[in-house]
């Protein structure tokens, strides 16, 4: 419940809520015309700031996307990689931001966040120190099927 309440006071002003699910909520926005399924990380690398959220852009032509946003700034010359259970997917990242290569594998990792029980996003920082993002999944699936339906319903 205060993981909820905690979530429900992070979202800006002008998102529509749909509903939290457990450490997960969902939202919509209506310019652009967006919904998404959000959480923070239950540990974050010693930081505040990460999220992790699955997408659904009728504009964009984008179903359950990923988006992370890492705790840290990370190390350009190290790679991301996000874990769920015993699945290892390796991410594409700026020094904030990674997302799936391809749609393939957005897929592949969506649907591992869906039946996962938690999952981790590690990455080098700047000066070369180690982190990882870690979250817990339950209330995912269905923040996540929540987001996409609102996004059909409404025709984006």
């Amino acid at each position: 419940m205060k993981a909820a309440f905690l979530l429900l006071l992070a979202i800006p002003a002008g998102r529509e809520t749909i509903g939290v699910y457990q450490g997960w909520g969902a939202f919509r926005d209506a310019i652009p015309a967006r919904c998404y399924a959000i959480a923070r990380p239950i540990v974050a690398g010693g930081r505040r700031g990460g999220f992790a959220s699955i997408a659904t852009w009728p504009g964009k032509g984008l179903r359950a996307s990923l988006h992370i946003r890492l705790s840290r700034v990370r190390d350009r010359s190290a790679g991301v990689t996000l874990t769920v259970g015993e699945r290892r997917f390796t991410l594409l990242a700026n020094t904030r931001d990674a997302f799936a290569p391809d749609a393939a594998s957005d897929r592949a990792l969506v649907a591992a966040i869906r039946s996962g029980r938690s999952m981790s996003v590690e990455a080098v920082g700047e000066g070369g120190r180690p982190f990882a993002d870690v979250y817990a999944l339950p209330g995912a699936a269905t923040a996540i099927d929540a987001a996409t339906l609102a996004c059909e319903g409404r025709g984006g």
